[in-house]
């Protein structure tokens, strides 16, 4: 009954006359892709960040200064994930709507736990996050409470839409608790599977689906592998090997080959965030592929 009404409330709005949708600045795909589900055509979503480039290192350019100067809604990972270039684009852009402690201003990571929150803070350990690990995207439960809250955001900005965003966020709930429920049927396979990772940017994942990651191929987060450490890793992998090394498709392939190669360790790409593959092209193709992707090397 919910999903009817919510149905009909939709195809009603198709009926209403056309007015100016917001303009949404993401700072990566997966929250375009959320603001795409919860606003429709309401909404015009540009991504600052694709899966192929690393979101720790995006260039303040005039094109996203542009895009940020008109802008009516900001969306962001924020835990410190975009430190590096997020403030310049606020500064840069001078849109008073958009700044922190406004409507126009949302991080994902204040609407869920953190993991892997640092007991002390030290720059030698690398790039650590002082806040936690920044990257909740890869937990779908994440997504219902940033959703919801998001929702609200949206009717704040654009409240004569009230009704379309609030029976697109039911819509959207309905469909990912189904979804959810489908991935955890399909990932059982996959509890306790070994796993290497190039960076560790897949904990939320591991997390949800119960992966054991043995080893990280960076000698600390954000620092490139040595010669050094991957010798160590391959001693570790004979005694204990994973069953798969997972990369992200903006990451350096070559420390991942040179294990691969050395021990026969299958290697993963995983989309990472939407658009990683050409199947992982909405929120829900994401994890679809990172499932089938894990279970194709796992098996």
């Amino acid at each position: 009954m919910r999903h009817f009404i919510c149905t009909i409330i939709l195809l009603l709005a198709g009926s209403l006359p056309a007015q100016a949708g917001l303009e949404v600045f993401a700072c990566e795909p997966e929250w375009a892709a959320l603001v795409g589900e919860l606003a429709g055509e309401h909404a015009e979503v540009f991504s600052a960040v694709s899966a192929f480039q690393d979101v720790h290192h995006i260039q303040a350019r005039p094109s996203l200064i542009a895009r940020v100067r008109r802008a009516d809604l900001v969306i962001c990972t924020g835990a410190d994930l975009e430190s590096g270039w997020l403030p310049v684009l606020l500064k840069r852009a001078g849109n008073s709507s958009v700044l922190p402690g406004t409507a126009g201003y949302f991080l994902a990571s204040d609407h869920v736990r953190l993991l892997a929150v640092p007991r002390q803070l030290d720059r030698a350990q690398g790039d650590v996050h002082p806040d936690g690990n920044p990257h909740i995207h890869l937990d779908p439960h994440n997504y219902i409470p940033i959703a919801s809250a998001l929702s609200e955001r949206l009717v704040e900005l654009d409240g004569q839409r009230r009704d379309i965003y609030t029976a697109r966020l039911a819509d959207f709930v309905q469909r990912w608790e189904t979804a959810m429920a489908d991935w955890g049927k399909r990932a059982l396979p996959l509890k306790n599977t070994p796993v290497a990772v190039y960076h560790d940017a897949w904990l939320y994942l591991n997390n949800w689906l119960g992966l054991e990651q043995l080893a990280t191929l960076e000698t600390k987060p954000g620092i490139p592998p040595t010669s050094r450490h991957l010798s160590a890793l391959l001693e570790q992998m004979k005694h204990s090997p994973a069953r798969a090394i997972i990369r992200a498709p903006y990451q350096d392939k070559r420390a991942v080959t040179w294990l691969h190669e050395h021990t026969g360790i299958p290697v993963v790409q995983l989309p990472y965030t939407v658009g990683g593959t050409p199947q992982a092209d909405t929120l829900f193709g994401l994890f679809d592929t990172t499932i089938e992707l894990l279970l194709g090397v796992t098996n």
